[in-house]
């Protein structure tokens, strides 16, 4: 028998899995069940404009607190008790949030519960890849877009069994109870944390400066050009990104549409199926071309609201197709970003580095986004009051913002895959086992003997 044969993977056991499994879809579920509908909630409490886009920039602005978050389960806490805390302390600031209806608190209490939450998604990632083999992890991801897309049930569990004034359906939407909902979520988020696998602090007890006090060690990677150039794509990415993801919902109001996050939840749905490809695609593609289709289809989605737009009123299917196509950007060109930063980063600064990948895309790159967009429907009304209730009143449509938006950028979409593609050229991340890689340097070291590996018994 060959002493060169590939060992078996690991794995993991159907116990780590199912608590992974679990943390995802828990994580996502607080997130989505709130966040879908925030922007309609925030109109209805008097925020907005600016004051809105620095609203719907709280998720951005929570990304800042990530590599400080990452540097403490490096250096000084189990993640899983790091991810408890945060987890409980979000789910006392959504009720705080569900409480208050002046603007300026709604915005104060919005964006300290997400410094709490927003660490959470590199965190998590982190723990689940600490315990499965990269080429598995989006099979562990995929239950955060079924939790995301369970967060749907809310509503119409709510629409079920309550009837509002008129005796209609009641509708949740725009409403504090998705707060309340997120934060019962949260709650239980916070004790399947502390059942989850030891993961402890692989550089505690080593020396460290004020560069690792505050969690920028990461930004260590960027010496490398082509991690470099991986951040700013996938930071200009977030700009076009941010129009769909922050202010999908107040568009789909302002076309007639109800229960907007189970509309929405529509993308999650099939980013469930989409996640479950992602390896195959790591396999047969690499991950620079997985990432590259996730842009690509990011430009499709542009073209089908300029389609929608300029079709008219029997081509509205076309506005359901731009909601289906999220999963796939977000499952192809987030995730596999996701593992390619877990390839590149050492294992001491794992945490950290999927942290200043969220800093980068959900923090400064949707921060960017939100006010660049905020400007972009403001720039597309006809008179200066808020773009919803103007759309509303008949005087302007909001098609026109977001069909901009994808004369906008669907060049500059279409740049960033070439500039992405052409940077990542012949960098591409190996997605071995560790026996696939024992094998592959013992079949080296045989060719350089001249013997083969079926001839080295």
């Amino acid at each position: 028998m060959s002493e060169i044969a590939a060992q078996p993977d690991p794995g993991m056991s159907w116990s780590v899995r199912i608590r992974l499994s679990l943390m995802m879809f828990l994580q996502f579920m607080m997130f989505a069940v709130f966040w879908v509908s925030l922007a309609t909630y925030l109109e209805n409490v008097g925020v907005k404009e600016s004051l809105r886009a620095l609203a719907m920039s709280s998720m951005a602005i929570g990304c800042l607190a990530s590599p400080i978050i990452g540097m403490i389960a490096d250096r000084h806490f189990a993640s899983q008790k790091v991810l408890a805390v945060l987890n409980l302390l979000s789910a006392v600031l959504l009720v705080a949030v569900s409480q208050v209806t002046d603007p300026t608190l709604v915005i104060v209490m919005l964006l300290i519960q997400q410094l709490c939450y927003m660490p959470t998604w590199g965190l998590t990632s982190s723990i689940a890849m600490s315990h499965s083999p990269s080429d598995k992890f989006p099979q562990i991801r995929v239950f955060g877009s079924i939790g995301w897309v369970a967060s749907g049930l809310f509503s119409i569990v709510a629409a079920w069994l309550f009837l509002d004034t008129l005796g209609k359906p009641f509708q949740i939407d725009g409403t504090k109870i998705p707060f309340l909902c997120g934060a019962g979520t949260g709650i239980v988020a916070a004790l399947v944390a502390l059942t989850l696998p030891n993961t402890p602090p692989p550089a505690k007890g080593q020396k460290a400066s004020i560069v690792d006090a505050l969690g920028l060690r990461s930004f260590s990677l960027m010496r490398n050009g082509n991690f470099a150039i991986f951040i700013i794509i996938s930071t200009l990415v977030m700009i076009p990104f941010s129009m769909y993801w922050s202010y999908g919902s107040v568009f789909l109001k302002d076309q007639g549409f109800n229960f907007i996050t189970v509309t929405m939840n529509w993308g999650q749905f099939v980013e469930m199926f989409a996640m479950l490809l992602v390896p195959l695609a790591l396999v047969k593609l690499g991950v620079k071309w997985t990432m590259v289709v996730g842009l690509l289809v990011l430009v499709i989605r542009y073209l089908l609201f300029l389609g929608g737009d300029k079709l008219g009123e029997g081509w509205y299917w076309m506005y359901f197709g731009a909601i289906l196509v999220h999963g796939v950007i977000f499952g192809f060109f987030f995730v596999g970003g996701q593992v390619y930063v877990d390839k590149r980063a050492p294992k001491e600064l794992r945490a950290q580095a999927q942290g200043l990948l969220f800093l980068i895309t959900f923090g400064i790159g949707l921060l960017a986004g939100n006010f660049f967009n905020e400007w972009l429907i403001g720039a597309n009304s006809q008179t200066t009051t808020p773009v919803a209730k103007v759309a509303l009143a008949g005087a302007v449509k909001t098609n026109t913002a977001l069909t901009t938006d994808a004369n906008t950028h669907v060049p500059v979409t279409i740049t960033d895959v070439r500039l992405y593609s052409r940077a990542l050229n012949g960098t591409e991340v190996e997605l071995l086992t560790a026996g696939e890689k024992l094998r592959a340097k013992l079949l080296a070291e045989a060719e350089k003997k001249g013997v083969t590996a079926d001839d080295k018994q």
